[in-house]
Parts: C-alpha cells; sequence; structure tokens
C-alpha cells in the first residue's frame, strides 16, 4: 500500500513549490485498533444508541464504509469493545484470587473491581449499561455470573470444610459478587471513601454480616491500598 502524501506551505517562498510531507498510511490492525478505541470512548461518554458510524468515523478521519468494512457497523464493534472489556476485568479479579484464607480472598476480588474501575473507567460505564443488541452476552449480569462461577468454586471447598453445605456455594457467590459490583457502581462517581477504605468495608459486611461488623474495620492482606 502507497503512503498518503501531505503538502505543507506555511512556510514555503511564493515563489517554492510547496514541501512535501510523506504521511505513512495505518496497516489494517492499527485502522481496527485506533476504531476500537475511538468507539471505546464514544461509548463510554454517549452509551450505544447516542454514537453514530458518522461520529466515529469522522473521529478517525476515515470514511463511513472503513468502519463497515472492519466491524460490519456500529453493532459490530460495540460486541468487540465489550468482548475485551469483559474479558479484560475477568482477568483481572480471577487472576487476583491467590491467597489461602476465604477473608483475604474476599480482600483481593474487592481490590480488582475497584483497581479495572479506576483504570478503565471508560469500560466499566460501558459495561455496566445493558447491552442494546439482542441475543448479546455482553451485559453486566452475564459478566457478575461469569466472575461468581470463579469465586462459587472457593466457597464451596470452604462451605464443605466448615461443614456447610456446598450446594449453597452458588447462591453466596452471587450474593458476593453482586454485593461488591454493585458497590462499584456507585463508587465509580462518588469516588469516596478511599479505594482500600471501600474494599475495608464490603469485606467487613461480607465476612462478619450486619449482626458483627466492626466499627473501623482493616485489611488483613499485604494490600493496604
Amino acid at each position: 500500500m502507497m503512503d498518503a502524501v501531505a503538502t505543507d506551505s506555511s512556510s514555503t517562498p511564493s515563489n517554492e513549490k510547496p514541501r512535501r510531507v510523506r504521511r505513512t498510511r495505518m496497516t489494517g490492525a492499527e485502522r481496527r485498533q485506533q476504531l476500537l478505541e475511538i468507539g471505546r470512548t464514544l461509548f463510554a461518554a454517549k452509551g450505544f444508541e447516542g454514537t453514530s458510524v458518522e461520529e466515529i468515523a469522522a473521529k478517525a478521519g476515515v470514511s463511513k464504509p472503513v468502519v463497515y468494512e472492519h466491524f460490519g457497523g456500529k453493532e459490530g464493534l460495540y460486541a468487540v469493545v465489550v468482548d475485551r472489556e469483559m474479558r479484560r476485568l475477568l482477568d483481572m479479579v480471577t487472576s487476583s484470587l491467590t491467597a489461602g484464607h476465604p477473608r483475604e480472598l474476599c480482600e483481593q476480588a474487592a481490590f480488582a473491581l475497584l483497581d479495572y474501575i479506576e483504570e478503565y473507567t471508560d469500560g466499566f460505564r460501558i459495561l455496566v449499561r445493558d447491552s442494546p443488541i439482542p441475543q448479546s452476552t455482553g451485559t453486566f449480569a452475564s459478566l457478575i455470573s461469569d466472575i461468581a462461577t470463579q469465586v462459587e468454586d472457593i466457597l464451596g471447598r470452604e462451605f464443605k470444610s466448615r461443614g456447610f453445605d456446598p450446594k449453597l456455594a452458588p447462591l453466596y457467590a452471587q450474593a458476593l459478587v453482586g454485593m461488591v459490583a454493585l458497590t462499584g457502581q456507585w463508587w465509580l462517581d462518588v469516588r469516596r471513601p478511599k479505594k482500600a477504605e471501600v474494599a475495608a468495608h464490603l469485606v467487613n459486611l461480607a465476612w462478619h454480616g450486619l449482626d458483627g461488623l466492626e466499627a473501623k474495620p482493616h485489611l488483613i492482606g499485604r494490600r493496604k491500598s
């Protein structure tokens, strides 16, 4: 593919030809990545319905057919953006669950979600919206279910060792992960108190229940911020 050529006449004397500036075209992979990043930003700010193919193309400096060529339309672009964010968050949560003590596992799961919200705010804003695409699995509810499945096995082993019915582990996993996720939605906008304090309070409720809440909850893991 040939390079695109532009001219620069800002400092060229009137009796000389404009200087030619050589600009390299993006490869297909680079263009696809650019469109994904632009789409991600627009979907986070305006939502699916508020974002148009025209605006995506204009931001990228291309024509509408280029967007269709790479993704088949706005729906295809949105689906790829959501899938990438879901995999990123799921990987962050599952890779964080390394502790042996179940209370510290709760801390690690809470930190993983809050880390994602802090580092990938646009992505989280997209995920917490219900998918507008029919039959899409890219919904916040389906993501919570995926994460809960990871936690379910850990809780099941803990229940069994304590003499509880391990069949109830899925219920408790959904409750625990749902509590952390919904608190994360609230913290997304307020950003108070600090992340470590939010994690400590989440674990306080999950671990002690309302009857045994600590007035000043603390973290037992190595991570403190």
